[in-house]
């Protein structure tokens, strides 16, 4: 993966203010609904959900054997504003199929970041997992954050895949950046900036649009296919 030469960019930033950290309000979509995640109500649908092993294998937690284990962990770690833990919620089955939450927020430089991604079964290949990274993108930039990041172990294949499928771009790769599970890891960093967002917006808007999806609910074109049409 070739990283970009990127010139520095020194420019001046009129009027800057700090941004508002994000709300702990759910956010509306077609196919899903992100909410702050709750314990109470969610641990029973996503420890359901999350029986694969698997999942847990690029987090720095998890699996947990019980569900009231899974709780426990969700009250300690899951309820403060930073990270802000959210549920993932499948509108049509109505049940929390996912997480993801907003971590290292900091309004003084307009900058927060997606991560604790786990996406269950249920919502892997599912347009409400690509819907779920846009509202949270669009949220922060509603906001007036200048960057949002995403952040993987650089031998998660699949992550670098999904990060470069929702538009961000890669910046490179922080070698020994930390521990995980006893091993090092190597992190990849990849950004969209407020600049590149208005038509990253356009490309996600034009793949959730109901005309690109057929009456079985299968994509026409590919996200990527929109992406491509940016100026």
């Amino acid at each position: 993966m070739t990283v970009p030469d990127f010139p520095p960019n020194t420019g001046p930033v009129e009027g800057w203010t700090p941004r508002p950290l994000p709300p702990r309000e759910a956010v509306e979509g077609r196919f899903c609904r992100i909410e702050p995640l709750d314990p109470v109500r969610h641990a029973s649908d996503l420890f359901a959900a999350n029986t694969n092993p698997e999942n847990w294998e690029w987090l720095g937690y998890g699996p947990f054997d019980t569900e009231d284990a899974y709780r426990a962990w969700m009250h300690e770690t899951c309820t403060g504003q930073d990270p802000l833990f959210h549920a993932i919620i499948d509108k049509a089955a109505d049940k929390a199929v996912g997480v993801a939450s907003y971590l290292r927020i900091n309004p003084a430089h307009g900058s927060v970041e997606v991560g604790h991604i786990n996406y269950s079964p249920l919502l892997q290949r599912h347009p409400a997992g690509t819907e779920a990274m846009y509202l949270l993108m669009r949220r922060a930039f509603e906001l007036g954050y200048r960057r949002y990041e995403w952040k993987c172990n650089a031998a998660n294949a699949p992550s670098r895949a999904a990060a470069l499928r929702y538009g961000f771009t890669f910046e490179g790769i922080s070698r020994s950046h930390m521990i995980s599970r006893g091993r090092n890891r190597d992190t990849a960093w990849f950004s969209i900036l407020d600049s590149e967002w208005p038509a990253i917006r356009t490309a996600f808007e034009a793949w959730l649009s109901p005309d690109n999806f057929d009456p079985a609910g299968r994509q026409k074109q590919r996200l990527a296919h929109y992406l491509t049409l940016r100026p």
